[in-house]
């Protein structure tokens, strides 16, 4: 079990935050390409340069910040006072003219309802388990709190839009990972903490962050429920684990981790190439970028996982006055490291 111990001096927190943008502004012009059709743009080793003054984020960076924003406001980090603020902000979101970077239909749907004021649990989308409940998650990994509020945030988060217990039980993976990372794991020791964090979670309902979101048709009980979620995540690391003690065969890391547009693929996949490329920053988020599937979400979670574990250096000096809400990035990363 990973201790407390936070790492500030390598400013792993704002790393981990302008990582993220930096992985989502190299994915959003490649995310609906093939990947052939990436290379032939940017050459083999994908793209490598941010693009744009300033460079622009996508839906995932826009929701991480409502995340962060809502943790950063709230008087205490219960549900009863963080729920409403994120569904504040979660709904600014929705109804944003910014909100223009193709947004998820699942997260459009659940804010409208959330909207109406509906309580979330009747406001999610139930069956969906798509990347958008962890790909915003990052914050919820940067705070200093004990695993159990870490796990409880994490799901809650997730929950506010996608009632899946995969994308319960990811989200909390993703978030776990971020909070490891910068207690000092290293990225190759990730996958077995993560398999373990989630053997021991597997029974594990949260009724005081959930509520009664575990009654549907066909469910028994809320540790049926939610064991759903973290088997479908034990499955995709165990395929992770197969595939990193392999050589790397230099392509497409969809092809053994799944192509990230549901949350446990998205979770496996970007730690896949924050992995295989742990020395390399950069090669990280252009592993992501250069993919079939969610390249956006991909390289945004290698990224946050690559600058937990190394921080700011991780990143190139002059991209940070080039990112789309550079400001933001910087006052959450600032408050938290």
């Amino acid at each position: 079990m990973m201790a407390a111990v936070i790492h500030t001096s390598a400013l792993r927190a704002s790393g981990s935050l302008f990582g993220l943008a930096y992985g989502d502004a190299l994915g959003k012009p490649t995310e609906f390409l093939t990947v052939a059709e990436i290379e032939h743009r940017y050459g083999p080793a994908g793209p490598r340069e941010l693009s744009g003054e300033p460079a622009l984020v996508t839906d995932d960076t826009q929701m991480a910040l409502a995340v962060g924003w809502a943790l950063h406001e709230a008087p205490s980090l219960t549900p009863e006072a963080v729920e409403p603020l994120l569904r504040r902000r979660f709904v600014a979101w929705s109804v944003s003219p910014d909100n223009n970077r193709a947004p998820g239909m699942t997260c459009l749907r659940a804010c409208a309802e959330l909207s109406r004021g509906l309580p979330w649990q009747a406001a999610t989308v139930a069956g969906s388990k798509g990347c958008g409940a962890n790909m915003r998650v990052t914050p919820v990994g940067l705070l200093d709190v004990d695993l159990d509020t870490l796990a409880g945030l994490a799901q809650l988060q997730a929950g506010l839009t996608h009632g899946h217990p995969t994308g319960l039980a990811a989200s909390e993976l993703t978030a776990y990972a971020v909070f490891a990372l910068r207690a000092g794991a290293t990225l190759p020791e990730l996958p077995a903490l993560l398999t373990e964090r989630a053997r021991s979670q597997r029974l594990v309902y949260r009724e005081q962050w959930l509520g009664d979101l575990w009654q549907r048709p066909g469910v028994g009980t809320p540790e049926e429920f939610i064991a759903r979620g973290w088997d479908e995540c034990l499955a995709v690391l165990g395929r992770l684990t197969d595939v990193l003690g392999q050589p790397d065969d230099g392509g497409d890391p969809c092809q053994a981790t799944g192509e990230g547009w549901v949350a446990e693929e998205a979770l496996a996949t970007a730690l896949l190439c924050a992995v295989r490329h742990a020395d390399d920053p950069i090669a990280a988020l252009a592993r992501g970028a250069t993919t079939a599937g969610d390249s956006d979400s991909i390289a945004a979670l290698a990224g946050a996982f690559v600058g937990a574990a190394v921080g700011m250096a991780a990143w190139p000096s002059g991209w940070a006055d080039r990112i789309e809400y550079a400001d933001q990035l910087a006052a959450l990363g600032t408050t938290w490291d």
